[in-house]
């Protein structure tokens, strides 16, 4: 479904498992070719040691990149089945105070995945996602591997399905 950012953006700073770990979607840009995310430290995702939460911080990671390839494929006429395949993550320093993230999606990014599903059928790729703190010291790295499934393979693309 093709829905405008302002509404994606609420619909997911209200999406209940997003919301109670206080995972904030700052903005959607240039239509849908970046994201950028605030994970606020709270009791709700504080943990034993007084940082927020691995789990948390994995969590805020998972959905972006699905869903701005999602909604950018969309926008190309492309009829797509698109989720995180896999993650992995690294805590490089705890997070003891609100963390930060922006996913940019580049135009070669964009032109292999429509390369990819235009010839293949589906494209998988992982990219690179950085979270830092307030005061820009690299907190986490995470890989998110995509994976995106052309549903009309050998149609000719159009703006609506």
């Amino acid at each position: 479904m093709i829905i405008s950012q302002n509404t994606l953006k609420w619909v997911m700073r209200l999406y209940p498992p997003l919301f109670f770990q206080r995972i904030w979607v700052q903005k959607f840009d240039n239509g849908f070719r970046s994201c950028t995310v605030k994970l606020s430290k709270s009791f709700l995702n504080k943990n034993y040691n007084g940082s927020i939460f691995g789990g948390t911080i994995y969590a805020a990671t998972d959905p972006f990149y699905a869903l701005l390839f999602d909604q950018l494929l969309q926008r190309q006429g492309f009829k797509v089945r698109v989720w995180l395949k896999s993650a992995s993550i690294q805590y490089l320093k705890p997070g003891r105070s609100t963390l930060y993230f922006t996913i940019t999606i580049t135009d070669e990014m964009l032109a292999d995945a429509e390369n990819a599903l235009k010839t293949v059928g589906k494209f998988v790729k992982a990219y690179p996602m950085e979270i830092t703190n307030k005061q820009g010291e690299l907190c986490a790295t995470v890989m998110n591997e995509v994976y995106v499934r052309n549903l009309h393979q050998g149609e000719t693309p159009r703006v609506a399905y």
